[in-house]
């Protein structure tokens, strides 16, 4: 680390710097953010602005995920607007809560001003009410109705997620008019864009040129001759809706309408890979009982926000335990059966989860409908039931090597089936019946699948053992 932090400060350029700031991984280089914490704890401004001069502000917006939050205050007052307006864009949850108090708010304004509608609004939807309103009062009177408009729309629907910022032509327009306006009017056209939508006389899009038809086109051909059909986005569609349809129909944008058809802006590939990334991280997480606002909370928070979750899952260890307390007599009898007892409801557990976790994708994916849920539902009992067998020789035996008791044999291999088969009945049936109610099947489904894989576990096992040992 010593070696690294010399080289680090040897280099005095801002190309030494950027070589230097990432590893060959494009990951930030841990010398780099020692040389960051250094610079700060010294308050050399100076440092810390050739530092961050070196750095992408995708970078930088890491960069503050390493960072306590007094090294991110000294930080931010050294970002320009256009690159705090970058690294906003990149952060979200508390991380960029945090980041925001220490943003005045007419910097806060000109960075607001240079991001793109959608990101402009989500930003200002995480400002405290007061402090919105400052920042809302320093912009121009076209920025603040934009972002006003945008914030009327439902969190996560295409309206939050869309830019406002469209390149739109009638259908009466030629090529080379298109491409003159497009010269023209420059500064109030997306900075990304693909696709010209063709619309009528009430703003409907009625089709879409590809800027790369358009560029290959005579100047003289009408945009009605060369447009493709287009693929419309209700304002109010879920965004999990909108990834769903760009990757079945391949889009690269779309544009997004209110009820009447009207075209009021446009989702583009970025912004969905952006969606399909949040929403994986979210089901993953969620199957944890975790978020991911955790990384820049404090440890109240994340206490806080864990605690309900373990509360939960304290009460289905509470009732799987239950359970065996009705068989306390039979364990006392034969001690072995608090050796194998936790086995079943170990491999039950495991086997239920791999059957959930297909499950849940495939929900998630719609890959899972009223077509093929019966068919998916008599495989994975199937598979449930042949692994079961197969475990069914392979613990009967264990435990036959075990405890020299063919009788104990039979019964760990007999439970071992009948776990696996519930396993997978329970890992199959509970997020399909939690989607059917409308709740999370990602958010939902771990603490009722472990509650009926132990208690199945356990009382398959125990009273097996009961009915064949105790009274034999």
């Amino acid at each position: 680390m010593a070696r690294a932090d010399d080289d680090l400060k040897v280099a005095t350029s801002t190309e030494d710097l950027e070589d230097l700031a990432l590893r060959d991984d494009y990951a930030l280089n841990p010398a780099f953010v020692e040389m960051v914490v250094d610079a700060a704890e010294r308050a050399d401004s100076k440092r810390l602005g050739e530092l961050m001069d070196a750095l992408h502000p995708a970078d930088i917006a890491d960069l503050m995920g390493f960072l306590s939050g007094d090294y991110r205050e000294a930080l931010v007052p050294l970002l320009a607007p256009d690159v705090l307006a970058e690294v906003l864009s990149e952060l979200d949850g508390a991380l960029r809560e945090d980041i925001l108090e220490h943003v005045a708010p007419g910097v806060l304004a000109a960075a607001i001003g240079e991001m793109d509608s959608d990101d402009a609004a989500d930003v200002v939807d995480d400002l405290e009410a007061d402090v919105r309103g400052q920042v809302l009062a320093q912009m121009s009177d076209v920025d603040r109705a934009g972002i006003e408009h945008s914030l009327a729309y439902d969190d996560e629907t295409a309206g939050r997620l869309m830019q406002r910022e469209v390149l739109a032509a009638p259908q009466f327009w030629t090529v080379g008019q298109t491409i003159d306006h497009v010269r023209q009017a420059a500064e109030d056209l997306p900075d990304l864009f693909f696709d010209v939508y063709v619309v009528d006389p009430a703003n409907r899009p009625v089709g879409a040129a590809p800027v790369s038809r358009l560029l290959k086109s005579r100047p003289d051909a009408l945009l009605s001759d060369i447009m493709e059909s287009v693929t419309e986005i209700p304002a109010d569609m879920d965004q999990e809706e909108v990834a769903y349809i760009f990757d079945k129909y391949h889009l690269i944008s779309a544009p997004v309408i209110e009820p009447g058809g009207r075209l009021v802006g446009q989702i583009t590939v970025d912004d969905i890979v952006g969606v399909i990334r949040e929403e994986s991280d979210e089901d993953m997480l969620a199957l944890a009982g975790v978020s991911d606002t955790e990384l820049g909370a404090t440890v109240f928070g994340v206490t806080r926000a864990r605690f309900w979750w373990l509360f939960i899952n304290l009460g289905t260890a509470i009732l799987a335990s239950s359970v065996i307390a009705i068989f306390q007599g039979s364990i006392e009898k034969f001690a072995a059966l608090a050796v194998l007892n936790p086995i079943a409801a170990s491999m039950g557990g495991n086997a239920g989860t791999q059957t959930l976790t297909v499950a849940v994708r495939a929900i998630a994916t719609k890959e899972l409908n009223a077509t093929n849920v019966l068919a998916t539902i008599w495989r994975e009992l199937a598979v449930g039931l042949l692994n079961g067998m197969a475990f069914f020789v392979v613990m009967g035996g264990v435990t036959f090597v075990w405890f020299h008791d063919p009788l104990m044999a039979l019964i760990a291999g007999a439970a071992m089936i009948i776990n696996l088969f519930a396993a997978a009945l329970a890992g199959i049936l509970i997020p399909l019946g939690l989607d059917r109610m409308g709740f999370d099947p990602a958010a939902s489904s771990v603490v009722f699948l472990t509650t009926v894989t132990d208690c199945v576990g356990y009382f398959s096992f125990l009273s097996l053992a009961t009915l064949v040992l105790i009274h034999h």
